[in-house]
C-alpha cells in the first residue's frame, strides 16, 4: 500500500506508470503525445510550479473551478475552521449547511431561494432536470445544440456532441434540441412539445466559448414564462463571477426558474455543485413528506465542502472579482483580436469576462485534403488546438487546453484575479506561437508524423514487454 506521504514523494515516471496500470492507460498515452503529463508539485493563485521548479501560469484553471485562485488562504482557512466538526452526519441538520444555503439565496437572482447540494455539475444538472419534471408533471425537456452539461446519463441527454452520446445510446427518453441563439425555432417547438424545461449555458463553455446574441436570455425567459416551461440555467461555468457578473444572467436581468452551479463554488478545493430554485416550485417538487426524500445525495452539503464554498463566495465578492474579470476580460479580448488581425490562422477570438475562446480556422481543401484521404483535415479539426496548447505549455510555461465539443478552439479562462501584466505574457506567447505556425498544413503534417512515430515506439516498447513476460 501506498500511503498519502509517500505519495507525494512519486516521480513523474512512478506517477505515469501508476495511471497506466490502475486508471486509463489511453489517457496516459494521449498526455505522453502532447508531453501533458508533467508532474506539478506546488500551486498557489494563478501560478503552479514542476518538480524541476519551473513556474508556469494557469489560464485553464481547472476549467473554470479556480475563480479565486489556486489554494486561496481564506478558503484553506475556512476548511481548517471545520476540521474537528462532523463532516457527514445525516440525522441532523447541519449549521454549515444552512448558512451556505441562505447565502446563495442572497446573491442570486430574483426569488430563488432553495437549494439541494452535491458533488458536481454533472450532479447538479441531473437534479434540475429531475426537479423540473417533478413540479411540472410534464415530460419532454428541450437544450441547445452544441451544450455540455455533463456526462451523466441525463446530464449527456441534454448535451450536443454525438461523439460522447453514441456508445450509450439510448440516453433518456423525451429529449429535443434546438439552435443555440434561435429564438423563432425555441418558440416553434415550444408551442408544440409541452416541455417541463428548457436548459442551456448563458454562454456555451465546451461548444467553443459561444456568445449569444444581445438580448437572446431575455427572449428565452419571456417564452418559457408564456408557454409553462421552466427555465434552467447552467451557470456551472459561466457563473461566480467569471464573465463580468456574479451570474452570467445578470448581463440581461434574467431570473431562471432552476439556476445550476458547481465548479468555483468549491473555492477551487472541494467539490461541491448547487441546485437552486424558487420556493413555490420546491413545494411542487418535493414539498410533503411523501416527496421531502425523492431525490438525495449522500455527500451534497458536507460540512467541509459547504466551508469552501462560503469562503470562495465572501472571496470572490469582497475582492471584487466580477468587476475585475469584466475589465480584464475586454483587455484581453482586445489584445487577442488585434493578434486576430496579424495571424490569418486565428479566425475568430470571443467571449465574455474571463471565459475567451480562440477558433482557428476551418480545415484545409484541396489537393493536400484529397492526397491524404482527408487525414490533414481530420488531424487539424481535432488536434490543432492542442497543439498550439502544448506549444504554449512546454515552451511557454503557459497551461490552456482545447473545448470538448469544438476540439479546434483554445479555451483560456484563468483566476479572475489574474494580473495584468501575466495577461501580456500569454498575448506575447500566443503571438510567438502563431508566428512559429505560419504554416499551419506543414504543423499538422510534422504532428502527424511525430505523433505515428511516438506511437509506433510505444507500440514496440509495448509488444517488447509482451514478448519478454
Amino acid at each position: 500500500m501506498i500511503s498519502v506521504e509517500e505519495a507525494l514523494k512519486l516521480s513523474r515516471r512512478e506517477t505515469i506508470e501508476l495511471h497506466r496500470s490502475y486508471l486509463n492507460p489511453t489517457l496516459v498515452s494521449m498526455f505522453k503525445l502532447l508531453d501533458f503529463d508533467k508532474r506539478f508539485v506546488r500551486a498557489g493563485g494563478a501560478y503552479v510550479w514542476d518538480e524541476d521548479g519551473n513556474k508556469y501560469l494557469d489560464f485553464l484553471a481547472g476549467y473554470g473551478s479556480l475563480n479565486v485562485g489556486h489554494n486561496h488562504p481564506r478558503v484553506i482557512e475556512a476548511v481548517g475552521l471545520v476540521e474537528d466538526a462532523p463532516n457527514l452526519l445525516q440525522t441532523s441538520l447541519n449549521p454549515v449547511t444552512g448558512a451556505l444555503a441562505s447565502n446563495l439565496s442572497v446573491i442570486t437572482p430574483g426569488r430563488l431561494k432553495h437549494c439541494f447540494f452535491c458533488n458536481s455539475g454533472a450532479e447538479a444538472v441531473e437534479s434540475a432536470l429531475k426537479m423540473a419534471r417533478a413540479a411540472t408533471g410534464r415530460h419532454q425537456l428541450i437544450h441547445t445544440e452544441g451544450a455540455f452539461h455533463g456526462k451523466t446519463m441525463g446530464a449527456l441527454s441534454v448535451s450536443g456532441r454525438e461523439k460522447y452520446k453514441k456508445v450509450f445510446r439510448p440516453l433518456v427518453g423525451g429529449i429535443e434540441a434546438v439552435p443555440f441563439g434561435d429564438i423563432e425555432l425555441l418558440e416553434a417547438r415550444l408551442k408544440y412539445c409541452d416541455a417541463a424545461a428548457f436548459i442551456l449555458e448563458p454562454v456555451q463553455g465546451e461548444g467553443g466559448i459561444v456568445v449569444p446574441p444581445d438580448g437572446y436570455l431575455k427572449h428565452v425567459e419571456k417564452l418559457c414564462r408564456k408557454y409553462g416551461t421552466l427555465l434552467i440555467l447552467d451557470e456551472v461555468q459561466t457563473g461566480m463571477g467569471r464573465t463580468g457578473a456574479m451570474f452570467a444572467c445578470e448581463h440581461e436581468h434574467v431570473v431562471p426558474d432552476i439556476l445550476v452551479l458547481s465548479k468555483s463554488l468549491g473555492g477551487g478545493l472541494m467539490p461541491i455543485g448547487a441546485c437552486v430554485t424558487t420556493e413555490q416550485i420546491w413545494k411542487r417538487a418535493y414539498g410533503g413528506f411523501d416527496k421531502a426524500l425523492l431525490h438525495t445525495s449522500t455527500f451534497g452539503g458536507n460540512t467541509r465542502a459547504c466551508a469552501a464554498a462560503i469562503a470562495a463566495i465572501d472571496v470572490i465578492i469582497s475582492e471584487d472579482l466580477p468587476a475585475k474579470a469584466a475589465k480584464n476580460g475586454e483587455y484581453m479580448l482586445s489584445k487577442l483580436r488585434a493578434l486576430q488581425l496579424k495571424h490569418t490562422m486565428i479566425k475568430e477570438v470571443r467571449g465574455k469576462g474571463l471565459l475567451i475562446g480562440i477558433e482557428f480556422r476551418e480545415p484545409f481543401k484541396g489537393y493536400l485534403d484529397k492526397l491524404s484521404g482527408g487525414l490533414v483535415n481530420q488531424l487539424y479539426k481535432e488536434y490543432f488546438a492542442s497543439l498550439v496548447a502544448s506549444q504554449l505549455l512546454n515552451k511557454h510555461k503557459m497551461i490552456t487546453a482545447f473545448t470538448l465539443n469544438n476540439p479546434n478552439v483554445l479555451r483560456l479562462e484563468p483566476p479572475l484575479n489574474i494580473a495584468r501584466e501575466d495577461i501580456d505574457l500569454l498575448i506575447d506567447a500566443i503571438d510567438e506561437v502563431c508566428k512559429k505556425n505560419r504554416s499551419p498544413v506543414k504543423t499538422v503534417i510534422r504532428a502527424g508524423r511525430t505523433t505515428v512515430g511516438r506511437v509506433a515506439a510505444m507500440t514496440h516498447k509495448k509488444s517488447k514487454v509482451k514478448t519478454l513476460k
